[in-house]
């Protein structure tokens, strides 16, 4: 079971996709500590979250430890599994209102960057971590 986890193909290009996820959400999470009021908890409670101070400590820890997982190629399916929960949620507790009172072109202006992190997530799932990942590492290991 394990080893099927940490299963990772043997592409030199992936550390491409891992170094821009995951420098995004450990820069995130990180603002999400620094800047609680705008970016963190206050965010969370803006948007009519539950619990927003747990919320936002929560998903602030989540993607600094997903994405310093992904910058180490260290349980990269684990990682993204965990970062793509977290954007479908962002899309569709921030973007939903944006596409219904400003349309379909402004939503699409302002996820850029969730869909560009939903999607490298979703790439990192189905291919791993690639040839430069403690993963593969492991995975040689492991046979």
């Amino acid at each position: 079971m394990f080893q099927k986890f940490i299963h990772t193909d043997n592409s030199k290009t992936s550390i491409l996709i891992r170094l821009m996820v995951g420098a995004v959400f450990l820069s995130e999470g990180i603002q999400k500590f620094l800047f609680s009021e705008t970016l963190g908890a206050g965010r969370f409670e803006k948007i009519g979250l539950p619990s927003p101070e747990f919320l936002g400590s929560f998903v602030g820890t989540a993607e600094i430890l997903c994405g310093a997982l992904l910058l180490l190629g260290l349980f990269t399916r684990f990682g993204s599994i965990l970062l793509i929960i977290i954007m479908v949620v962002a899309i569709a507790t921030t973007k939903t209102e944006v596409l219904a009172t400003e349309g379909f072109w402004r939503m699409l202006h302002g996820s850029r960057t969730d869909w560009a992190m939903l999607l490298g997530s979703v790439f990192l799932l189905i291919k791993g971590g690639g040839r430069w990942s403690i993963d593969n590492k492991l995975m040689k290991n492991g046979k």
